[in-house]
């Protein structure tokens, strides 16, 4: 079955980064687009950014030019380093796989990022 398993989340001050990493199994990782969500507490899921089977990014604007999405396939993991990281972007964050359409198919457990000022 599919499993995406994340790592990666915790506290940080304001202006730090971290990475996350998610790591995929059950599938064939390099055949479907993936991507990040978070959910804020009080707000709606969003989506933060998201890659397809090759090369090609999307990102919400406001973490474009903060966060970078990758993956590597060979190790069947997908990436999200978040630099300059602000206290609204304080929530939990989903690794998701897409269906052929676009949407979110299938949701990591969450790992929550906390940012400090």
């Amino acid at each position: 079955q599919v499993q995406l398993v994340e790592s990666g989340g915790g506290l940080v001050q304001a202006g730090g980064s971290l990475r996350h990493s998610c790591a995929a199994s059950g599938f064939t990782f390099s055949s479907y687009a993936m991507a990040w969500y978070r959910q804020a507490p009080g707000k709606e899921r969003e989506l933060v950014a998201a890659i397809s089977s090759g090369t090609s990014t999307y990102y919400a604007d406001s973490v474009k030019g903060r966060f970078t999405i990758s993956r590597d396939n060979a190790k069947n993991t997908l990436y999200l380093q978040m630099n300059s990281l602000k206290p609204e972007d304080t929530a939990v964050y989903y690794c998701v796989r897409l269906d052929r359409s676009g949407q979110p198919e299938y949701w990591g457990q969450g790992t929550q990022v906390t940012v400090s000022s």
